[in-house]
């Protein structure tokens, strides 16, 4: 179990990497896929609470880092909205909030139903999205949502959720490794079987 644990705080790091370099789609309201928040909504819901909230703890830090100093040393097109007005921090307690969600699937997922927390993550993701955009809107004291806004936050849940079951067969995949079950309650008729 502890193998598997450290495991997927290392596949939260790498997923940071990997959200180096993934695109946001002009096409679709410059929607992208949120690696990293897929990430740690599939571990959470395969891990205990106290392991949740460490991954929590490392995601939304890392985010508020990655989100407070990439328009000081990128291009300041590509990050025109200014992030100094957030306090560096709150991510953590988005991560956090939407690990619980995940982790109230527990259950099913033990049962070898992972398209359930599938779902769930993009539901997660929309509503991660949302109160990120409220606490914005809040600090910034302008509370008005386009559609482009309202479409940026569908699309990128929707196409972040997409990839959900790649992420989920990569943990399955991992735990087999080290011969941990994500699955103790589902028949041997899984479909990851």
């Amino acid at each position: 179990m502890l193998r598997y644990n450290i495991s997927t705080v290392i596949l939260l790091l790498i997923a940071f990497l990997v959200q180096q370099f993934v695109p946001a789609f002009t096409g679709l309201s410059h929607a992208r896929f949120l690696i990293v928040h897929l990430v740690f909504l599939c571990c959470a819901v395969t891990v205990t609470t106290p392991t949740m909230l460490l991954l929590a703890f490392i995601g939304g830090l890392l985010w508020d880092a990655h989100c407070y100093l990439a328009p000081i040393v990128a291009d300041p097109e590509v990050y025109s909205q200014p992030v100094e007005s957030l306090r560096f921090g709150y991510s953590i307690i988005l991560f956090g909030i939407a690990g619980f969600l995940m982790q109230g699937l527990n259950p099913v997922f033990r049962q070898g139903k992972w398209h359930f927390s599938a779902l769930l993550s993009g539901i997660a993701i929309f509503l991660y999205l949302t109160a990120e955009f409220l606490v914005i809107s809040f600090i910034r004291g302008d509370f008005t949502i386009t559609r482009s806004i309202f479409r940026l936050l569908i699309y990128t849940s929707v196409l972040t959720m997409i990839i959900s079951p790649i992420v989920f067969w990569l943990l399955y995949q991992i735990a087999k490794i080290f011969d941990y079950s994500l699955y103790p309650e589902a028949r041997k008729s899984n479909s990851w079987h």
